[in-house]
Order: structure tokens, then sequence, then C-alpha cells
């Protein structure tokens, strides 16, 4: 097998993951039981956290399926331990999808693991490699939104509930924006081993800008509203309410001031 190709120690989850992991299980408990002081404070350190966990596992998802593609140089890359500090674009990789979390309420990792594609053979692999990220935020999103469609909320704390919703929020988005083909995005690289070589050529110098290009265009308020009234729309079928994710989101900003309409 190709695991066989690579080193125990290249795929031993990371201290730092763990911590991360850690992080997000204490501040979660912290907000079930109110804990915490500041209700905020709690809500704003779960979501955080849990949110860099899900990114560590989008870019683990790229690394494994890649390494099962033929591309054994993750391993020895350290894509396999879970450790966002071993990510080639750490920038991307973290701190701008927490960026664009505190400023926007979206969810949006970047491209953080470097493939080398040319020890990949055949176009099904390279695609299946790309959508491996988004659609373990699509995984992510079904276990956030499952006890709200399974209807097991009744009782469950409020900020708990609302830091759950908005955690949702976060996958959902993270999922559809990711799935577009947008040049620097996944969706790109799903359908890019199908285009012609002449048409790649011509689109990857605007890779590296599609991920700011997608942001930006999301501030335009008309664009803006379209989106998020689809992502609503969807997390809707799934049983939550925008009450639930607004809640969320005012609670993950703590600095601002609770809403009293939220009732934590």
């Amino acid at each position: 097998m190709t695991t066989a190709a690579t080193r125990p120690s290249d795929r031993r989850v990371s201290p730092v993951f763990l911590g991360i992991l850690a992080v997000s299980a204490v501040t979660g408990w912290a907000t079930w039981t109110g804990f915490a002081a500041e209700p905020g404070l709690a809500v704003f350190l779960f979501v955080t956290s849990a949110w860099v966990v899900s990114l560590c596992l989008h870019e683990y998802a790229h690394a494994r399926t890649a390494l099962h593609g033929g591309d054994i140089s993750v391993g020895a890359k350290g894509y396999l331990t879970l450790n966002p500090m071993k990510y080639t674009h750490a920038l991307l990789s973290v701190v701008l999808p927490v960026v664009f979390v505190i400023m926007g309420g979206i969810g949006l990792p970047g491209g953080a693991v470097f493939i080398e594609r040319g020890r990949i053979r055949g176009r099904w692999k390279h695609s299946l490699i790309s959508a491996a990220g988004p659609l373990t935020n699509v995984l992510f999103a079904v276990v956030c939104t499952a006890p709200f469609w399974l209807g097991a909320v009744d009782g469950v704390p409020p900020a708990f509930r609302y830091a759950l919703a908005f955690l949702a929020l976060l996958q959902v988005t993270a999922a559809i924006l990711n799935f577009l083909p947008v040049p620097g995005l996944d969706g790109y690289g799903v359908i890019e081993p199908w285009l012609s070589h002449g048409v790649r050529r011509q689109v990857e110098p605007f890779a590296p800008f599609g991920l700011l290009f997608v942001f930006a265009l999301l501030w335009v308020p008309s664009v803006n509203g379209v989106f998020f009234d689809a992502v609503d729309g969807l997390l809707g079928v799934l049983c939550i309410e925008e009450i639930d994710t607004y809640c969320g989101f005012d609670l993950f900003r703590f600095w601002k001031g609770a809403d009293e309409f939220c009732g934590v």
C-alpha cells in the first residue's frame, strides 16, 4: 500500500492539533455549562478552535487523498500530522480564514497543502484530491446540524445551541464557496484536469488571487444578500433557524456586547 512508504512519525497526530482539539472540548463544555463568566468569550473560543480543527481536517483530507493517489511526499512534509504549522501558507490556511469569520461570519478555508501533481496519474484522482477538502466541510456540517434535524436540541443550553448553529453556518459557507469553479479554490481544482492545456495556462496567473476575489465580491451588498439568502435557505432545510445563526454570530463577537434579544 502507498502508506507503507511513509514513516510512522509522518502519520502521528501532532500535539499542536491535540491542543487545539482540547481547547475546543473545554470551551465547548464551558459554553454548555455556563461555567464562563462571559458566555460570549466561551463561544468565541469554542467556535474559533472548532473552526481551526475543521481547517486541519480539510487540509488533511487533501493530503490523505493525495497520498493514496500516489504522492508519498505529503508524509515527509508533515501534512498527515494535522499540524497547521506544517501548511505551506500558514497565513492563507489559518489566519485569513479566522479573520474572515470575525469580519463577516464567512467560512472560507484557503489552499494550504502543496501536492506534487506530477506523481499522480489519472484525471479522476486529481479531481478527487481537490474535492476531498470541501467534502470534509460537508461532513462537518452534517455533524453540526444533526441535533437540529434530529430534533435533539430541546433542553440544550441556548449559548451552545447558538454556537453550534453558527459553526454549522461556517461549514456550509466553506463547502459552497470552496466548490466554486474559481482559480485557486478547490472547485476549480476539480474541473482543472478536464480542461485543455491552453485554458489551464491562461487561468494559472489568476490562481493566487481567487480567494481574495471571492471574499471581496462577498462585500458587495447585493451579492452578499443573495449568497446568505441561499445559505439561510439551506440551513432552514436542516432545521436551523436564522435566529440561531444570528445569535451565534452575535455571541461570537462578544466584544461588541450581546444582543438582549438572544437571551443569554
